[in-house]
């Protein structure tokens, strides 16, 4: 049995579930989509990290950290909008601080930002 791929521009016209499911049907495939909100600060660029849970016998098993993130909207007087935005605590920090539009145009230069 040959494995066959959608086309890409075939792939975006696809708008939820069932439509998938039938698409690949073809392949007798069914694929399952869960859109997750992705763990990374987008102005700091903080994300999960992996260490250990350490127990009084000094046992150690794997686990996440996890940043501490809020999705916030934020108004921008230059471009008159609301935009949402996920943030960290630290970066609501720097917000308050230096102001939105100063910290949105570092993190376009960083990189972590794409609006």
């Amino acid at each position: 049995m040959d494995f066959c791929y959608p086309k890409i521009a075939e792939y975006q016209k696809i708008k939820n579930i069932e439509q998938v499911c039938y698409f690949f049907q073809f392949c007798d495939i069914c694929v399952l989509i869960k859109k997750t909100m992705s763990k990374v600060c987008q102005i700091t660029g903080k994300r999960a990290r992996v260490g250990n849970n350490v127990s009084k016998a000094n046992n150690k098993t794997k686990r996440m950290f996890s940043p501490n993130l809020h999705l916030k909207r934020f108004y921008i007087p230059e471009e008159d909008k609301w935009i949402k935005i996920k943030v960290c605590s630290s970066a609501l920090k720097s917000i308050n601080k230096y102001g939105i539009s100063a910290v949105i145009k570092k993190a376009k230069e960083k990189g972590t930002l794409s609006l």
